[in-house]
C-alpha cells in the first residue's frame, strides 16, 4: 500500500500531509467558508472537504493532534474515529472543546491526524471456556502500579 486515492469534493481541501519523514499519522485540514467558534464542552463537525478511499482489510483511525488537544483543548469528541474501507463520503472531524475558553477553527488548520493501518476480521466463536493465562481474570490494576 503505498497510496491512497483521495477526492476533493471542495476547491478549497488540502490534501493530508506528514509532519516529518517518520511521521505515523497525516494531518487532517479543516476545509470552511467560515471560522467556526467551539464553545466550551461543545462539539463541531469540522469537514475536510475530502473523501478517500481506504484500503480493503484496512481502516482510517482519526486520531487527536497532541499539540491542539494539549494546548487549545480540541480532539475529537470520539476520542479514535474508525473510517472503514467501504466509505466514500466526506471525512469530518468531530471537534470537541474539552477547555474553558472558546476556540475558532479556520480554513486550513490542521484538525486531527489520520493513520491507515490493517485491521482483522475475525470470527467470534462462542465456547465454555478460556484457555488460562498468568494474569487470568485480573482487571484494572491487577498487573501493578
Amino acid at each position: 500500500m503505498d497510496m491512497i486515492r483521495v477526492k476533493k469534493l471542495k476547491s478549497g481541501a488540502i490534501l493530508p500531509t506528514y509532519g516529518s519523514a517518520d511521521a505515523a499519522g497525516a494531518d487532517l485540514y479543516a476545509c470552511l467558508d467560515a471560522d467556526v467558534i467551539i464553545a466550551p464542552g461543545q462539539t463541531a463537525f469540522i469537514p475536510t472537504g475530502l473523501a478517500m478511499e481506504i484500503p480493503k482489510s484496512c481502516a482510517g483511525l482519526i486520531y487527536a493532534r497532541s499539540g491542539l488537544a494539549c494546548k487549545q483543548d480540541l480532539a475529537p469528541a470520539n476520542k479514535v474515529g474508525v473510517v472503514d474501507s467501504d466509505y466514500r463520503g466526506e471525512f469530518m472531524v468531530a471537534l470537541h472543546n474539552h477547555g474553558s475558553q472558546s476556540r475558532t477553527v479556520c480554513h486550513a488548520d490542521r484538525i486531527a491526524q489520520l493513520v491507515i493501518t490493517p485491521i482483522l476480521t475475525p470470527a467470534y466463536e462462542q465456547v465454555d471456556e478460556l484457555s488460562d493465562t498468568v494474569r487470568s481474570a485480573g482487571g484494572f490494576g491487577s498487573t501493578g502500579k
